[in-house]
């Protein structure tokens, strides 16, 4: 235990020989390769040969088996698809239709449970704050004032939107999924039309211009959710819980919490029309499209959170 054996220490040897050799072919520049022939023309062709034989061999056999080639290949199909879907629709009166059509569907069909999951969460967080956090030596505003500041800056913008990543992101990647194992996609591009600007882009702006108000109704609601507490429940006096939503308001939070959704909004409609866009196979492959596009759209929602924070605090 603890030891490498023969058969460990030569795969070791021969991954980091390969990653060695090609990493040396992306960063060793042409001035290098003369200066390393010294001026010989012929081994200068030699050197060249080489290091392309290396960079064919070594791609196809090893590197396209890692887990970073397949994201930097993901990522240069994901920006190649986004350049064809933001170009100028060819017809205004088209795109519009489906503009409208997409907010009813990803917009205006999610505000019923954005505003039942918000409610619980403001009545939740309410309690926890009266019941665990203040005390008598804390002043009587806490709870209304620590309730205000989670829904605003957290939960409305970062924890509703990996919700809504679930609900929006996998009804996109398997609507588009099934378009394209269903070849509608193919029979859209041989008519002439741009598939990725007809069906995508509608998408992104309507979830876009849906977002913040998802947001501004979330919180809300979780606000209403924490009256429901001090009303029915009796947890703490109203007067208390308005004091505490009141105290020390700063209106940069709104604004910061709107802009971070507007990011999530992106990340979540257009990862997962990639991820539908792509999928290659039949029903099976669109299952697993949809399930990537959440998992995904969740990630990068949690990373850019935290860069997004940093920033605009």
């Amino acid at each position: 235990m603890g030891r490498w054996d023969n058969g460990t220490m030569g795969r070791f040897t021969t991954n980091f020989t390969l990653f060695v050799l090609y990493f040396a072919h992306l960063i060793v520049p042409l001035t290098t390769l003369k200066v390393l022939a010294l001026g010989n023309k012929n081994k200068f062709f030699i050197i060249c040969f080489v290091f392309r034989s290396l960079n064919r061999t070594f791609v196809t056999t090893k590197m396209k088996r890692t887990l970073v080639y397949k994201w930097l290949l993901a990522l240069g199909k994901y920006i190649l698809l986004m350049g064809r879907t933001f170009s100028r629709p060819e017809r205004m009166r088209m795109f519009m239709k489906k503009y409208v059509t997409e907010m009813q569907a990803l917009g205006v069909d999610s505000i019923g449970i954005v505003l039942l999951i918000s409610f619980f969460i403001g009545a939740v967080i309410c309690i926890q704050m009266k019941l665990n956090i203040q005390s008598p030596w804390m002043p009587r505003w806490v709870s209304g004032y620590t309730t205000r500041e989670i829904m605003l800056l957290e939960f409305s913008s970062s924890i509703m939107c990996l919700i809504l990543a679930g609900k929006v992101g996998s009804n996109i990647a398997s609507e588009l999924g099934t378009m394209r194992v269903t070849q509608q996609i193919d029979a859209l591009e041989i008519m002439g039309v741009n598939s990725a600007e007809y069906l995508i882009l509608p998408k992104i702006t309507a979830m876009v211009t849906m977002m913040p108000f998802l947001v501004i109704f979330s919180s809300a609601m979780g606000i209403v959710g924490a009256y429901a507490t001090a009303y029915i429940g009796h947890v703490l006096p109203p007067d208390d819980l308005t004091l505490g939503l009141t105290h020390d308001f700063v209106p940069w939070f709104l604004w910061m919490s709107i802009i971070k959704s507007l990011v999530f909004a992106f990340i979540i409609s257009s990862v997962s029309s990639y991820c539908g866009y792509t999928v290659e196979g039949g029903s099976v492959e669109v299952g697993k499209a949809s399930t990537d596009a959440v998992v995904s759209s969740s990630v990068l929602i949690l990373f850019s959170d935290v860069f997004l924070t940093q920033l605009l605090s």
